[in-house]
């Protein structure tokens, strides 16, 4: 299911900014990756937006292609990278995958490092609900 459908870009205004608001972040050059679990009925598991800033590159063309290299990582890589770690759950995984690098790379480097960011996010989403199961208990 190497698609990237409708129902996973995340384009809802009140989503994003429930995701910009109270979602948590971390950084993992040349990404910056912010989610939110929210309790929303659902078709998929994650919803994904990809941001370029307009600052750091001015030219749509420059801007368009790091989108293009960004979802293509993403799509290729979330059934087996994304999808398999994430546990089973009812909630949608809000995604905002903003490039902040200063340079536009090749695309095998959008790859390894959208696979690392898979990885830091799943450690981190486990740890939150480490946390949270020890702190109901």
């Amino acid at each position: 299911m190497n698609t990237f459908s409708k129902e996973e870009r995340l384009c809802s205004r009140k989503l994003l900014d429930l995701l910009f608001k109270t979602g948590s972040s971390f950084l993992l050059y040349p990404f910056r990756v912010s989610y939110l679990y929210v309790p929303v009925a659902h078709q998929v598991p994650v919803q994904v937006v990809v941001n370029v800033a307009k600052k750091r590159y001015k030219r749509a063309v420059d801007r368009n292609l790091v989108k293009r290299r960004s979802r293509e990582a993403y799509r290729l890589q979330k059934e087996n990278q994304l999808y398999a770690l994430l546990p089973e759950s009812k909630q949608l995984l809000l995604l905002s995958v903003q490039f902040v690098g200063k340079k536009i790379y090749e695309f095998s480097f959008f790859e390894k490092k959208m696979a690392a960011a898979f990885i830091k996010l799943h450690a981190l989403l486990e740890a939150e609900q480490t946390k949270k199961a020890n702190g109901d208990n």
